[in-house]
């Protein structure tokens, strides 16, 4: 695809500095725009970069030079014709509002790297969800360069798409990870084929409401091409597939921890198989891996890895990479991570389970358990996670800010549970918290950090208290307290 514009001369505004902001900035000033940044910033940090920006030529505004209508991050700059905006700017905000009163676009960084896409360019595997992005995309590039495919993870991932689009590397296919901010402001984007993994309510304070954010989910399907590919248990995300309006002859692929049925993907007897990208898909099944082969086999994972195989048979992918790809890939760190086992007892690190969501999927994954939780809820409620998971809880060792939530939706539905309620949030607080689920353990048991909430309240961010968590378990190993 050639670029959709003339850049040389266009007043284009970039709403936010940052890890999208910055770049933008200076992909559209290389090709001759006129390019403004706003940032309702005006920290040290932002001072740097825009003194930077600034000796590029490119002209940036601060949040604290205000002008008689607000700050400079809230009126639209003279003469813009386009606003590129970093994902995490609300769609409330007033920059945008001033935007939709002029008659002006506004475009994600995603959007603008479809639109400078070249001749030729790589397709692209898109995949969302509320949970499980980065580990299916993740898997799907590995299955894609098990095919022999030169590939790359990219988007939301943390590998810029702007990067991976201009770059001199040529890809044959991008597996690119979508968040609903992304998608939100990409109206043109149209993947070879994408997979929405999941829904549950999440970012409803940025998106507004749950049918705001699950309409911002699918439109990582419209415009697909071969493959819609949804999953079988969460009815939401085949009604986005129905709502989309595609290409002829897209199909939709679903995936499902059951047996599956004619345009599935599913799991006979420990196998995933395929009975989509077949040859009469009303009789055959083509073997594409044992669970054995995904690490860890927890069903959430498995899930992940059936919509992952979904796309890299929707392009073209042999069965037999599909195998090569899963056992060869690992999941990132903090991810259902097996940390040590001690005294009889596993200990298991999820402390990227961040909502209740993905807490409800670990959870799934381990019997019996003693679950360490809490942290920052974010105005999440915990009487279904606990109604649906009490019967595999041994005990539950409760931290952080908002913990209370917790122990009240045990004491509702689940009061048979000893529970640990540890009245401190500083950082050594995981450490006693390991001891006392410890303490709570049996034999045969796992421990398991899946915290179903943020972590800010004690931790820079989840990762530390991942390996907060780890640490202590080692501690713990070392002392054979156990």
């Amino acid at each position: 695809m050639t670029e959709q514009l003339d850049w040389n001369g266009k007043k284009v505004t970039v709403a936010g500095l940052g890890v999208s902001g910055i770049p933008a900035a200076r992909v559209l000033h290389a090709r001759g725009a006129l390019v403004t940044v706003v940032n309702d910033g005006d920290d040290e940090r932002s001072r740097a970069q825009a003194a930077e920006l600034e000796a590029e030529g490119i002209t940036v505004r601060l949040g604290d030079a205000v002008s008689d209508s607000g700050s400079a991050a809230d009126t639209l700059p003279t003469g813009t014709e386009l606003i590129v905006t970093a994902p995490g700017w609300r769609p409330d905000h007033p920059l945008f509002a001033a935007a939709a009163e002029a008659g002006v676009e506004v475009w994600g960084d995603v959007e603008l790297a479809w639109r400078l896409r070249g001749p030729g360019a790589a397709p692209w595997l898109a995949v969302t969800g509320t949970n499980g992005k980065t580990t299916t995309v993740r898997m799907l590039a590995s299955i894609l360069e098990a095919a022999g495919l030169r590939t790359a993870a990219v988007g939301n991932i943390g590998v810029s798409l702007l990067d991976a689009v201009l770059g001199e590397e040529e890809y044959d296919v991008l597996a690119v990870e979508l968040s609903s901010y992304q998608l939100h402001w990409a109206p043109s984007v149209r993947a070879h084929s994408a997979a929405v993994l999941n829904l549950a309510p999440d970012h409803l304070d940025w998106h507004g409401s749950m049918e705001a954010y699950a309409a911002d989910k699918g439109r990582i399907y419209e415009g697909n091409q071969v493959a819609c590919v949804y999953n079988v248990a969460d009815g939401v995300t085949e009604d986005l597939v129905r709502e989309a309006d595609v290409e002829e002859g897209c199909r939709a692929i679903g995936f499902t921890l059951g047996t599956p049925g004619p345009s599935q993907l599913g799991v006979v007897e420990g196998i995933l198989v395929d009975r989509a990208f077949v040859e009469n898909r009303q009789k055959n099944a083509q073997e594409l891996a044992e669970v054995s082969d995904v690490q860890p086999p927890a069903p959430h994972n498995i899930a992940n890895a059936l919509a992952a195989a979904a796309l890299a048979r929707a392009f073209g992918v042999e069965a037999k990479a599909v195998r090569d790809g899963l056992k060869a890939f690992r999941p990132d760190p903090h991810r259902i991570e097996l940390v040590e086992e001690v005294g009889g007892v596993t200990y298991v690190d999820d402390s990227k389970a961040t909502n209740t969501h993905a807490a409800e999927a670990s959870l799934a994954a381990y019997d019996p358990i003693v679950w360490i939780a809490g942290g920052l809820a974010k105005g999440a409620a915990f009487d279904e996670l606990v109604q649906r998971s009490a019967k595999r809880l041994r005990g539950a060792v409760l931290i952080g800010a908002d913990r209370a939530l917790i122990r009240e939706a045990l004491a509702r539905h689940a009061p048979e549970v000893p529970v640990v309620d540890l009245d401190r949030t500083d950082t050594g607080a995981m450490s006693e918290a390991v001891r006392e689920a410890a303490r709570l353990a049996r034999p045969g048991d796992t421990v398991l950090l899946a915290p179903a909430c943020a972590s800010m309240d004690m931790f820079t961010n989840y990762n530390k208290r991942g390996e907060a968590f780890a640490d202590a378990v080692r501690a713990l190993a070392a002392t054979g307290d156990a």
